[in-house]
């Protein structure tokens, strides 16, 4: 089953369930999916999902300390349930053992030695590792090896 076909059976389980914060979640996720598919006029695939979903939780987390700092904590809780259920469909994240790993085998294909290398490094990372690890956090721990 792909992911799209996935979200559209949990909305429908959610709507019998009558779990209304599951569905308006799952609602919203669909929508920025068909937006996708209507502007650019293409079936979207796993991998574009993907994105979209981890561009929905950006935008959650985002809110979300905007919220914290303005000391709205309904919106924030809001915000955060929604980032919650929108990684359930994520890949499991790399720990931070495994990406340090994954990212010192890309350090010594790419041949890097310095910060001025971080461009070869975090592209080649996002290719490799781009839905199992966060772009922050891949560039986070890339600083410290290059450094």
């Amino acid at each position: 089953m792909s992911l799209k076909e996935q979200i559209n059976n949990d909305i429908k389980t959610a709507m019998k369930e009558k779990n209304a914060p599951l569905r308006d979640a799952l609602r919203l996720l669909s929508s920025a999916m068909k937006q996708i598919e209507v502007d650019e006029r293409k079936e979207l695939s796993d991998e574009d999902i993907i994105k979209i979903i981890q561009k929905q939780v950006k935008q959650r987390q985002d809110a979300m300390s905007q919220y914290r700092d303005a000391g709205r904590e309904d919106l924030y809780e809001k915000e955060a349930s929604e980032a919650a259920i929108f990684e359930l469909y994520l890949p499991k994240q790399l720990s931070d053992e495994a990406l340090e790993n994954a990212l010192c085998t890309i350090i010594a294909e790419t041949g890097a030695e310095s910060m001025k290398d971080i461009g070869r490094v975090m592209g080649a990372a996002s290719k490799a590792l781009g839905a199992t690890a966060d772009g922050k956090r891949i560039n986070e721990c890339a600083k410290k090896l290059l450094s």
